[in-house]
């Protein structure tokens, strides 16, 4: 067990983390979140050896919520419904915390605690799809690529004011769903970019 300003300090360091990482992405350095946590280096690394180690930390609660997204949308039985909400609620995680979207899409084979959660979270997402296709409600040409591309554009989202952020957030995925529909007058999408492969290699799947 940590002494008292011991575990003042960590806690200390992994709420200035997320701030940062919020506000800046991953680019923030080591020294950033040290200077807004009010400790030293020496402290920041004695805590948090490397920098992934801190952001694995700082984005636990992050991670499972966005866990909780996706298995609350695939147990619904209407997978339409399903897909709506997770493309809304991911949304609008990402504009809270910049962060969060640049750890869970990095390649990166050392983010630990992303990789062993990323490559089920993806399957999930491709099921949810297919059953969502198959009713005839998900365009037809869609692929977990699309859903990857929303959330990589919605990382702008962070730079909105915080009092409108949550709105933006949601008016912006009701756009991409609205976008992902089944309609006949889908015009054909342009080639499918491999944002997925990098993330779903790295995670082993």
């Amino acid at each position: 067990m940590l002494r008292a300003d011991a575990q003042d300090n960590r806690d200390r360091i992994l709420d200035a983390a997320r701030l940062v990482f919020a506000e800046r992405g991953l680019d923030a350095t080591m020294r950033e979140v040290a200077r807004r946590a009010g400790v030293g280096p020496a402290t920041l690394y004695r805590r948090f050896p490397t920098k992934q180690q801190l952001v694995d930390e700082a984005f636990g609660d992050e991670l499972r919520a966005c866990e909780q997204i996706v298995d609350d949308a695939c147990a619904d039985p209407d997978p339409w419904r399903g897909f709506r909400s997770v493309v809304e609620e991911l949304t609008v995680l990402n504009a809270r915390n910049r962060g969060f979207v640049d750890a869970f899409m990095s390649a990166n084979p050392h983010a630990d605690v992303f990789v062993a959660h990323r490559a089920a979270l993806l399957r999930k997402l491709v099921a949810l799809g297919a059953r969502a296709k198959a009713r005839g409600e998900l365009r037809r040409d869609y692929e977990l690529d699309d859903l990857l591309l929303v959330l990589l554009a919605g990382r702008g989202l962070a730079a909105a004011p915080d009092a409108d952020r949550a709105a933006a957030a949601r008016r912006f995925a009701a756009l991409a769903v609205d976008a992902l529909r089944e309609s006949g007058t889908n015009a054909p999408l342009p080639r499918v970019p491999s944002l997925a492969a990098a993330v779903v290699s790295a995670a082993g799947g």
